[in-house]
């Protein structure tokens, strides 16, 4: 359960961050906005999913050191509450029965370990050691090499050139594993460095306002359609929203607008007029003006977009 529970929020996290993106390249703020706030709703899920499992696994840890101590806690109980002529029980018994074996196969031990500890010693001072001179020079090929020394002009080894172990550099397993290990370490986090830099620049320059040519056309003319939900829904309140939201918009352009007329065509049709002509990088941020989430259940989209001279009817 919890598995598809990340799987869920890893995915809803990744389509609201996605949808940050294209918004604020549509530069439609209202609606990257919200797919902000959606995605910090899903991260702090995904936070407080992992905090809970962690808890229930100190939880458990605590239980079970819990039972643990109960059940060392009435084992010492139980030796505290046992009567004490039970320890050695064999000795209050009578004396006509026979109990002496363990005493006596207690004093012949030590007998036969002075009398071993007698046989060791003499045969210590006895032994030649020819043998074990023969056997270290059988094994003398399997020893390992000696640290290097430095020899001195007389032919002397010098005691001051031999390396000290903890000089010399770590070799093994580990230490390849723990280079190994930081080497990949180092390569993600420089990967994901770069990434997240080429993304907040490619996202900086694709909202950026941009000096661009003038058209030769002297005005932009724009075809919007007026969707309103709910019940009396006039023409008059579809004018009015759509008078509302054109306004707004007015001055999301990098230029200033002279002249933005609006006119009615019927059937929450509206056809507008701006002057001077747009640009393109203009274009796109009124677009995204006018069908952003402006007024509530009104929804505005633009239909058509073009430029107009001024013998156009």
């Amino acid at each position: 359960m919890r598995r598809v529970a990340y799987f869920f929020g890893s995915a809803a996290a990744a389509g609201a961050g996605t949808y940050v993106v294209i918004y604020l390249y549509r530069w439609q703020w209202q609606r990257a906005i919200l797919c902000g706030v959606l995605l910090l709703v899903v991260e702090v899920m995904l936070l407080g999913i992992v905090l809970l499992g962690r808890l229930s696994r100190i939880e458990e840890r605590m239980r079970d050191a819990d039972r643990r101590q109960e059940d060392v806690l009435a084992r010492l109980r139980e030796k505290e509450a046992r009567p004490a002529g039970d320890r050695f029980r064999w000795l209050e018994e009578p004396t006509s029965r026979t109990y002496v074996f363990v005493p006596v196969l207690m004093v012949t031990g030590v007998l036969l370990s002075g009398l071993a500890w007698i046989v060791q010693r003499i045969a210590s001072a006895t032994a030649r050691p020819t043998a074990e001179r023969r056997l270290a020079g059988r094994l003398a090929v399997l020893a390992a090499p000696g640290p290097a020394r430095d020899a001195d002009p007389n032919g002397m080894d010098d005691p001051r050139g031999i390396d000290e172990l903890d000089d010399l550099p770590p070799i093994g397993v580990g230490a390849r594993g723990r280079r190994g290990r930081t080497a990949r370490v180092l390569v993600v986090s420089a990967v994901g460095a770069a990434l997240v830099g080429a993304l907040v620049m490619g996202l900086a320059d694709l909202t950026q306002t941009r000096e661009e040519d003038a058209k030769n056309s002297e005005a932009t003319s724009l075809l919007l359609k007026v969707d309103m939900r709910g019940t009396n829904m006039t023409a008059e309140r579809e004018s009015l929203a759509a008078r509302q939201l054109w306004e707004r918009c007015r001055d999301s352009t990098s230029v200033p607008l002279n002249r933005a007329t609006l006119g009615t065509l019927g059937d929450g049709l509206f056809a507008g007029v701006v002057q001077p002509a747009l640009t393109d990088h203009d274009r796109m941020r009124l677009r995204g003006c006018l069908e952003d989430t402006g007024l509530d259940r009104t929804h505005l989209t633009v239909v058509g977009i073009g430029d107009a001279d001024a013998d156009d009817d």
